[in-house]
């Protein structure tokens, strides 16, 4: 039996915005992960980085815990991991030079180490997964608890799935994207959660408690600008009895008032939406939730059977006002079927939000002007907005990688800065997205301001997009990439919105 200590490097207090908004997630992925070690028979230790102080914390913890086996394995469905963001990077590579120190085998995955295993390897891991990495994990802890004073080397002999360093030289045995492990089943290791901790400052900010769910793995469209690392475009949808289960569960043990699930897609036919809710009622009832999911899908059937699920609010990848920008991005939606798919949802009394992206190849100012527009129209309740954000092995990374700078990440979510040549500089798009949630917000008042005050309102708000517009051309960057001429796009598909790009 080995002593494994599971940990992920996404530290709340190293995010500022996030850490305003004050609302953590246990890391649904690790947890999963500890909870399949724990069945091969393994010593499980967590150290959860989300409401730690700070990786001295960490270092610590790994002294005191001495395990054989760090794996540092990060949340898969928190879209920040996805996003990569560059103080988490510096963060996990501190950590791995501390268990290292202390004599663990270091094992690393995630989406930024499998876009770049040499910067984790050069902090010293042994060994990184690329991808998902469940399978080569499973056959490397094998390996270890046969021998545990296997060399490197050999250690890693005939595997694929996995990046490490071979002298200082890199050396990667890659697979491409493979489904999700079926092995990654039943309920996550909760009772390594300091759950109180997280009801603590749930309550504390907002007075109601949230806990994550997923109800799938993966997302099988193909969006021009979405990170697929770990599952390309596999999609694993969970049983409907079985989801519903672990929402009594956890309705149960830890009575949340809230449950966030954290798919890409959420239900994705409305026949299994409509047997989860049939699940839910047979045993004790619902908990009130929140997804992510597509304009597209959103029929009336599905959000009658979202509504009787439970489902309190619906996040749209809606992007843009403009179909050109839409279509440039091959999101396989239109700007009518977001305005249909708003009131439908809204209809059956499920808030909506909107994801917004500013900034992408080829969006003008009266791109922007149509995405104002459809905010105006649509009146959501809610919108997430961020700019465009390069994220390596998608198609817009390869269209824009030679305009890549010194900066490839942000530092925190946050930062919201350009990292390739957009139309405007970020100063411009941080404005913009200034005025959208003030439109949202104008919008969400009419009903309980009086006319005159309202107007008044208005007007002020207009003449602050005025200004900016007359301002346009003194923060245009006119060496930014043109438009890409037509057909140059991949028509493979519908696409959808992945929350590795949103600012939510």
């Amino acid at each position: 039996m080995l002593h494994i200590q599971v940990t992920h490097s996404y530290f709340l207090a190293y995010d500022q915005k996030q850490w305003e908004r004050g609302k953590p997630y246990p890391p649904l992925a690790t947890l999963q992960v500890a909870a399949l070690l724990r069945q091969m028979g393994h010593q499980i230790s967590l150290f959860d980085a989300m409401l730690s102080e700070g990786v001295e914390e960490y270092e610590a913890a790994v002294r005191s815990g001495r395990p054989d086996v760090v794996v540092l394995y990060e949340d898969n469905f928190n879209f920040l991991t996805k996003m990569c963001l560059g103080r988490m990077r510096e963060a996990a590579c501190r950590m791995i030079a501390t268990a290292r120190a202390e004599g663990a085998r270091v094992i690393v995955a995630g989406s930024d180490a499998s876009d770049h295993p040499d910067a984790f390897l050069a902090a010293g891991a042994d060994v990184v997964l690329i991808g998902e990495g469940v399978a080569v994990l499973v056959q490397l802890i094998e390996r270890l608890q046969r021998q545990p004073h296997i060399e490197t080397q050999r250690w890693m002999a005939g595997l694929v799935g996995v990046g490490t360093l071979v002298g200082d030289q890199l050396q990667t045995a890659r697979i491409g994207a493979q489904p999700p492990d079926a092995r990654l089943t039943g309920h996550p290791a909760w009772d390594l959660i300091d759950i109180e901790r997280y009801r603590a400052m749930w309550r504390e900010r907002h007075g109601y408690f949230s806990l994550n769910m997923a109800a799938s793995r993966g997302c099988p469209f193909r969006c021009n600008w979405c990170a697929k690392p770990i599952w390309g475009n596999y999609y694993k949808q969970r049983g409907a009895a079985e989801v519903a289960a672990e929402m009594s569960h956890l309705k149960q043990a830890f009575r949340p008032d809230h449950v966030w699930f954290a798919d890409d897609i959420f239900g994705f036919r409305a026949e299994w939406v409509e047997a989860f809710a049939d699940h839910l009622h047979a045993s004790d009832g619902p908990v009130p939730f929140t997804i992510q999911t597509r304009a597209d899908i959103s029929t009336e059937r599905m959000a009658a059977a979202l509504a009787r699920a439970g489902c309190a609010e619906a996040w749209l990848g809606a992007e843009s006002g403009s179909q050109q920008v839409l279509d440039r991005m091959n999101k396989g939606t239109t700007v009518e079927e977001l305005i249909a798919a708003r009131e439908r949802l809204g209809r059956h009394g499920i808030r909506v939000g909107f994801f917004i992206q500013l900034g992408y190849l080829g969006e003008q100012l009266s791109d922007l002007l149509a995405t104002r527009e459809l905010i105006t129209r649509a009146v959501p309740d809610d919108i997430g907005v961020s700019v465009s954000y390069p994220l390596p092995g998608t198609r817009f990374y390869e269209q824009v990688k030679t305009q890549l700078g010194r900066k490839t990440h942000w530092q925190d979510s946050g930062d919201l800065a350009m990292m390739f040549r957009g139309a405007y500089d970020s100063w411009f798009y941080r404005s913009v997205r200034d005025l959208l949630h003030q439109q949202v917000t104008l919008h969400q008042s009419k009903a309980g301001t009086p006319p005159e005050r309202y107007a008044r309102a208005a007007a002020e708000l207009d003449a602050r997009w005025d200004a900016l517009i007359a301002d346009e051309h003194a923060h245009r960057n006119h060496d930014a990439t043109p438009t890409p001429p037509v057909g140059s796009e991949d028509r493979a598909g519908p696409f959808q919105h992945a929350a590795a790009a949103s600012n939510h």
